[in-house]
């Protein structure tokens, strides 16, 4: 009789991000990751940066996932301010906490999330010799360029810039393996590194976002105050420097123009008195707006009170390496969208999937035609659903971060 094979044990892996995890990011972009490796044998530690003023039940929250699946959390206090000198402050603490960690733990692996936490991941390789995950997110200082926080022309700024452009090559030239969140990205990271690239998108628990039933959408349209039949576009995250928010506001202009009555729907962390304020700009009452802050768990049952959803995002060079974390949940709910080209690989998901019309321009025309297109596609909420399986799949990330995992550590 055939003897079973043994269990390879995990690998010990301390997991660095200077994002928080009780941060909507964090529980949904980081926490599923890391449950889902932890059952795999892994042994993980993370040091993670909470901003001040998070709710207790989302410590809580954060606390009993970590406990029930066993991953040894070590949160420390973010700090915004001043800029520059508080990171500065930040990154001491991180390498202070990662190595009295390592002394005790001996890890084999050191798993950075961007280029902050790189930092220390590269000074424990050199010191000890941990092998080196740079999960890089995205290119990091053309993106801070891009959204105005690091401006070249100012002394500072242009120190902190060049500073980040050296440590950047050190980066991408000692890693020992990368993860990139898309395809597009690829021929520049080969140009700049020789370590095995792995592509992991932003992924989606399919169980958690599924279309919902006939009565389900009616319930979730009823909580948020929408009667009948009344077509609503939907967006669904933070509106910052990145996001294309006027632009957004005229799709629903020509949305609304087509479907009367129509209304916005924005499940946002952000200021509902800014959101007027643009959409004023626009013509478009307050009373067209449905404007809610929800918990994480809420957002799959609201979103789908959506009939379309929206993302423009600003171009540039750094988005290459986008992959917005609400294309993958608005697709896996069915729900078809309106998104810009040139961002990371959202063009091809699109065209392959059939979920939804890709824009390139912003013009009066483009986006009337666009919101045509829309109900033209001819693609039901489970064929979008299936074709955003394919990319954003949470069980194909969590496999593709084993294999990682297994191929750096013991």
């Amino acid at each position: 009789m055939a003897q079973p094979e043994p269990v390879r044990r995990g690998a010990k892996v301390l997991y660095l991000s200077y994002d928080g995890l009780t941060d909507p990011l964090g529980r949904a972009q980081i926490l599923p990751y890391l449950v889902g490796l932890s059952e795999r044998g892994h042994a993980i530690s993370v040091i993670s940066f909470e901003k001040p003023g998070r709710p207790q039940a989302d410590w809580d929250a954060v606390r009993s996932l970590c406990s029930t699946a066993g991953i040894d959390w070590h949160p420390e206090c973010y700090h915004a301010r001043p800029p520059v000198l508080s990171t500065l402050r930040d990154i001491w603490k991180m390498r202070r906490s990662a190595e009295r960690l390592h002394r005790s733990k001996a890890f084999e692996i050191v798993h950075c999330r961007s280029y902050i936490s790189a930092l220390v991941g590269l000074r424990l390789k050199r010191r000890h010799g941990v092998r080196f995950l740079f999960d890089m997110r995205g290119f990091y200082v053309d993106e801070r360029i891009e959204m105005g926080l690091w401006r070249p022309g100012n002394p500072l700024f242009g120190l902190v810039i060049a500073y980040f452009r050296k440590r950047e090559a050190e980066f991408f030239r000692s890693a020992d393996a990368i993860v990139s969140l898309t395809h597009a990205a690829i021929p520049r990271l080969k140009a700049m590194s020789g370590a095995t690239i792995t592509v992991i998108p932003c992924c989606v628990d399919f169980e958690q976002f599924s279309p919902p039933s006939d009565g389900e959408r009616a319930l979730a349209r009823h909580d948020l105050g929408i009667s009948g039949g009344i077509p609503v576009l939907g967006y669904l995250g933070s509106v910052g420097s990145n996001y294309l928010l006027d632009e957004m506001f005229s799709v629903f202009a020509a949305f609304r123009q087509r479907k009367p009555g129509a209304k916005f729907l924005f499940l946002t962390p952000d200021s509902p008195d800014y959101l007027r304020s643009v959409a004023a700009r626009h013509s478009i009452p307050s009373e067209d707006l449905i404007i809610r802050s929800v918990g994480r768990a809420e957002v799959p049952r609201l979103m789908p009170a959506a009939d379309a959803g929206v993302s423009f995002i600003r171009t540039g060079p750094s988005k290459l390496a986008c992959c917005p974390t609400k294309l993958g949940e608005m697709m896996a709910l069915g729900i078809p969208l309106i998104v810009n080209g040139e961002i990371g690989d959202v063009e091809e998901i699109i065209r392959e999937s059939r979920g939804g019309v890709v824009v390139g321009r912003f013009d009066e025309d483009s986006l009337t035609k666009a919101v045509e297109a829309l109900d033209t596609i001819g693609s039901s909420p489970e064929q979008i659903r299936s074709g955003a399986r394919r990319w954003f799949d949470l069980s194909d990330g969590i496999t593709a971060y084993n294999s990682i995992y297994r191929s750096l550590g013991a």
